[in-house]
């Protein structure tokens, strides 16, 4: 009964991959100030964790270089991106050490980290912390301010495909 447990069977990543493209996600960057640049990566895996106290987190692959700068500031803004802003994705999306050249931002209230112009929504946060799970790190915010004051639909991603929902 006991070697059961350590039997997991062998899940395809490209299965996994896609029968999770079947939950819609919104679509967010999350922005940070590093020590030479600003640091932006496209997110899907937002996700709100507790109201009491607010605590935001999302997920981003062990490997990537943007966490280490990211780390280093404490800091973070999620900006929740709007369905005209695909464009702007793709670019946060990239490797580019110039992701933020000709892009238009303001600085957080408490982070300074970069709000994108013309966000659906910011959240500005405080690392509060990370945890290490499979090929990626949970990393968890603590929520100092927030605004919502875009005026558009938000970007969704499904199936691998970029829309809006219009309620």
């Amino acid at each position: 009964m006991g070697n059961e447990e350590n039997m997991d069977p062998e899940i395809d990543p490209g299965l996994f991959r896609q029968v999770m493209g079947h939950l819609p996600t919104g679509v967010t960057v999350v922005t940070a100030n590093g020590a030479d640049r600003p640091i932006g990566v496209a997110i899907g895996s937002f996700v709100s964790i507790s109201l009491d106290p607010p605590l935001v987190g999302f997920f981003l692959g062990t490997q990537s270089g943007s966490w280490a700068p990211m780390e280093a500031s404490g800091h973070f803004c999620v900006n929740i991106l709007q369905s005209d802003q695909i464009e702007l994705c793709g670019v946060m999306a990239s490797k580019s050490d110039t992701k933020f050249d000709g892009v238009e931002t303001t600085p957080a209230p408490h982070s300074g980290a970069p709000i994108l112009a013309g966000a659906h929504a910011a959240i500005d946060c405080r690392i509060e912390r990370v945890h290490e799970l499979g090929d990626h790190n949970l990393i968890v915010g603590r929520v100092l301010t927030m605004d919502a004051s875009g005026a558009g639909s938000p970007m969704v991603f499904y199936k691998g495909q970029y829309g809006s929902f219009q309620p």
